[in-house]
């Protein structure tokens, strides 16, 4: 069986602790699984200020989120242009999608 992919989507705080915590489990079971967290909306400023040196490993920023938010990725974590399009895309190309 190949490798599993999974999207997590973080919009909220609350969703963004569930991500990381999914993220983690999901690894701890399929050690070789691709895992991205994409976070928007709230989920951005909550990730910046609160920084989980595992799961962010994983983690994806909106850009537009940190610009209408006026945050500074200063963390550099991977950043994309816009979530929606990046989920779109990368479910188009196989990924499983779960709003976490």
């Amino acid at each position: 069986m190949s490798s599993l992919r999974v999207l997590l989507h973080a919009p909220t705080a609350d969703s963004l602790a569930r991500a990381r915590r999914n993220a983690r489990n999901l690894v701890k079971v399929h050690d070789d699984a691709q895992v991205r967290i994409v976070a928007n909306g709230a989920a951005v400023a909550v990730a910046l200020a609160e920084p989980d040196p595992v799961a962010d490993s994983w983690l994806h920023l909106c850009r537009n989120s940190l610009i209408a938010q006026g945050l500074d990725n200063t963390a550099g974590h991977e950043e994309v242009e816009a979530a929606v399009v990046a989920l779109a895309e990368w479910q188009a190309e196989g990924w499983r999608y779960i709003h976490a």
